[in-house]
């Protein structure tokens, strides 16, 4: 057996680049944005990698911040309107959610009410809670607010944590 090739392989993408990541690190904010926005939907993506290489390659961080906090509550704001609109039957047919995962969503809903909503960045629980809000009828201000701050603050703290600030 001989030793297999190891150089990447050219996927067609622009000069130099050799991969997805490499590409979505070129379109930088476009991008960022975009990925935010799927990752808050029920598309099984992240966005904090993306962010930390522009971080880490000099974007500049309020602008990048921001750019990865809008996208990912807009998508949020997708997934309360699906919630909304889609109902209990298009949760569970179409979106297929983990009964697990609504189940824990509907008792942090259940115990902190809108505020649980602080929690819609966390991974397999914030997806699920933000479809909650909109099932029951959570008006849009009340979803906005702690939805919008949870979100800002995860990316503004892995921001600080990268670029070694308090």
């Amino acid at each position: 057996m001989g030793r297999e090739n190891t150089k990447p392989r050219d996927l067609g993408f622009a000069s130099g680049e050799r991969s997805v990541e490499d590409a979505l690190i070129r379109f930088g904010l476009p991008a960022l944005f975009l990925l935010a926005f799927l990752a808050a939907t029920v598309a099984p993506l992240g966005s904090e990698w993306l962010l930390a290489a522009l971080l880490l390659r000099g974007a500049e961080p309020v602008c990048t911040v921001l750019t990865a906090t809008a996208g990912n509550f807009l998508g949020a704001c997708t997934t309360w309107g699906i919630g909304w609109y889609g109902g209990p039957w298009f949760l569970q047919r179409i979106l297929r959610v983990d009964p697990k995962s609504q189940e824990r969503a509907e008792r942090l809903f259940a115990r902190y009410g809108s505020w649980a909503l602080l929690l819609s960045w966390v991974p397999f629980i914030g997806d699920p809670l933000c479809l909650l809000a909109g099932l029951l009828r959570v008006p849009i201000l009340r979803f906005a607010v702690p939805t919008f701050a949870g979100k800002l603050a995860r990316y503004a703290v892995l921001s600080a944590v990268l670029l070694g600030r308090p």
